[in-house]
This record gives structure tokens, sequence and C-alpha cells, in this order.
């Protein structure tokens, strides 16, 4: 769930309430999932007495700015927050940890006590989250892998037009790769395509230049407004499709029937009375480039093959929380994978199928009168 907006609000209240402080003590968890790369003991003691100078953020990753490195990271994933005792951070639509709850909460994976008598806790209960001890976050995988910060480093038009004109994928699909711009996730990606009315499944290179235009006024709305409200869902415009989009449960917004679908990966909520399929433009993107190209190799392909972030989701996309975690989707069972196949693909394995059975048969009678001739001269 956390993106963007909620990484940001936690990123200055952090900045507000804990700069200039130093670390009395530091408790991290036993999780080697969640805590990667450093034994506990050692974590903690590389923040034991060390000064918080700031706090920093790209795209979806948080990580404290300490008097001298390494400096903590943290990837939030599907339900990673962060928590100041006696202080609201912010409002999430489906936080599972409350500042309600036992303190430190049993999810903590960080607690710090600093010398004011504050605590910070960054807590995650699915465990999709990551927490790193970095000596330079920013030259560092995973944030030196990401795109520019959809608000920090907002793209220009023409920038944003060149770099939608080179992808045939879905344009929900490259909104969520982090690689091409980093903060969006799905409840952002689905917001703006709504209030651009562009079709998720569009493909990317399809979209006119006036398209593209409103956009990228769109990502820059729907995030600037959501980090001026500090992330508070309860304050975002009552108009939005943001407060319609859970659960896949029929529903409208502004008297517009929403339905879902899955796209770049992901559950999907849209419009379509008012986000259509342009499947003439995205043909004709089709036809131009098989005409200026050959298909490219499996490496290449590979390569082009568009990264996408699967870290924050909702309550319905719990078959993808059980899946490993790299966030790929759930492995198929054969069964399901040649559903997932289509009508000629089944059809094409079942004649493949029977005609190997058939050639079978047919060796096996053979051996079988071969076998008969041979006692037949014996007698």
């Amino acid at each position: 769930m956390p993106e963007l907006p909620e990484v940001e609000a936690a990123r200055r209240a952090v900045e507000d309430h804990c700069a200039g402080k130093r670390i009395l003590r530091a408790v991290i968890a036993d999780d080697a999932k969640v805590v990667v790369g450093v034994p506990p003991t050692d974590f903690e003691a590389s923040l034991t007495g060390k000064i918080v100078v700031s706090a920093l953020r790209k795209g979806k990753n948080l990580w404290l700015q300490l008097d001298s490195p390494p400096f903590p990271s943290f990837q939030f994933g599907m339900t990673g927050a962060i928590h100041i005792k006696g202080v609201q951070v912010t409002k999430y639509k489906r936080s599972v940890v409350s500042d309600e709850d036992e303190w430190p909460s049993k999810y903590s994976k960080v607690f710090l006590q600093l010398d004011d008598g504050l605590e910070l806790s960054f807590t995650d209960k699915r465990r999709f989250a990551r927490v790193r001890l970095l000596q330079n976050p920013e030259s560092m995988p995973p944030i030196s892998e990401l795109g520019p910060d959809a608000l920090l480093e907002p793209m220009l038009l023409d920038e944003f037009v060149n770099l939608l004109s080179s992808k045939s994928v879905s344009i929900k699909g490259l909104l969520l790769d982090q690689s091409y711009i980093a903060g969006i996730g799905n409840w952002i990606a689905d917001e703006v395509l709504y209030q651009a009315r562009i079709h998720p499944l569009q493909v990317a290179a399809s979209l006119t230049r006036d398209k593209c235009e409103k956009l990228l006024s769109c990502i820059k709305e729907v995030v600037h407004y959501a980090v001026g409200v500090d992330a508070d869902c309860d304050r975002f415009p009552i108009e939005w499709l943001f407060h319609f989009r859970w659960g896949k449960k029929p529903g409208s917004v502004c008297g517009k029937k929403i339905e879902f679908i899955s796209a770049g990966g992901r559950t999907t909520a849209f419009v379509p009375e008012l986000q259509k399929l342009d499947h003439t433009k995205a043909s004709e993107v089709s036809s131009s480039r098989s005409k200026r190209s050959p298909l490219p190799n499996r490496a290449a392909r590979k390569r082009e093959r568009v990264t996408i972030d699967r870290e924050s989701e909702d309550e319905e996309e719990e078959e993808e929380e059980k899946s490993n975690i790299k966030g790929k989707r759930p492995i198929k069972t054969a069964q399901k994978s040649r559903k997932s196949k289509g009508v000629e693909s089944v059809v094409e394995e079942k004649k493949i199928e029977t005609g190997k059975r058939r050639a079978k048969e047919k060796t096996v009678v053979k051996t079988t009168r071969v076998d008969i001739r041979k006692k037949k001269g014996k007698k």
C-alpha cells in the first residue's frame, strides 16, 4: 500500500521530530527476510551513538542520513510503516499496524530510542519490506536503479513523450516500473489513468502527444495533492477513483460503473465508459514497429521487459503476497498454465499428444508381430 505520498509523509515526520538527535538505543529484529545482509547485533552497533542528520527519500525508499556511514534504508514493501510514539505520521487506507496497539509493536523490525526520549519504530506485518545498512544509499541498489522521482524530479513533456513512444507495453505496466518513474504504485497509477481518461491496457507508444501531456499533468497533480495532505486519504477529493477502487467490489464513481481487470500484472480499477481502449492505434504502432526492425532476440526482449514493482498492494492481492520475496507471481500448476494458454494452444497440444500416442501404439503392434513371426520360425 505505501506509495510515494505515504513514504514522503513518513520522511517529513522523521525529519521534523528526529533530526539533530542522538540514537541512544537500537533494537533490530532477528528477521533475515526483512533485515537484509547484516546480523541484528552488528546493525544495532552501527546505529547506536549516531546523530540523525536528516531523512531522505527516493520513490518508495527512505533512508536516515546519520553523522557518519553506514545509513539505514527502508524499502516499505506492502505494509511497511514508520511510527513515532505520540506522533500521527500518516493515515493509510489499509494500515495493518495501529498506533494504539502495544508499543513497540510485535511487528517492529527497527526500534530506535533517541536522547530526548523519543521513540521510533519501523513495522512490517507481512514481511515484504526490506531494511538495509548501506554506505551510500543513492549509489547502491535498489535506490541507484530507480528512475526519476515523481515528486522531486518531474519529467518535462518532451522527455515523457519520448519515454512512452519507445515502449510497446501497457501504459499501466510502464507506470508501475520503478526504473522509469519512481514512486508510482497501484493506486496512483489507477487514479492518474482514470483522470487522464486512458485505458490501463493502452499501449504506451500509441498515446498521442495530447494524451501524454494530460497524463503527465495528472501525475503531477495527484502526487502533489496527496503529498500536500500528508497522504491522509480522508482528505483526498471525493471524486477521486481512490475512494471506490478497493476490494474489487461493484461500484461507481461520479455515476460511472467501475470494473476490474488485470493490467501490468496487477488488479486494476477503471471506468470503461470513460477509459476506452483504442485498438486501432495499438495495431498501427505494432505494424510500424515490425516494418522498421526485425523481432529482437530473446536477450533483447528480456532487457525490454518491464520490471513491475510488486511491493505495495491491497488485500485483494493475497495470492501475490504468498509468492516469493522478489514479488513474482505465484507458480502456476500445470493445469492452470494450460488454461492460460488459450483454446488454440490446448487443441494443438492435444493433437501432438494424440500423434505421439498413436505412434507409440504402432510401434507396440509392430514389435508384437515380429515376436510372433520369430516364434513361428522356431517351430
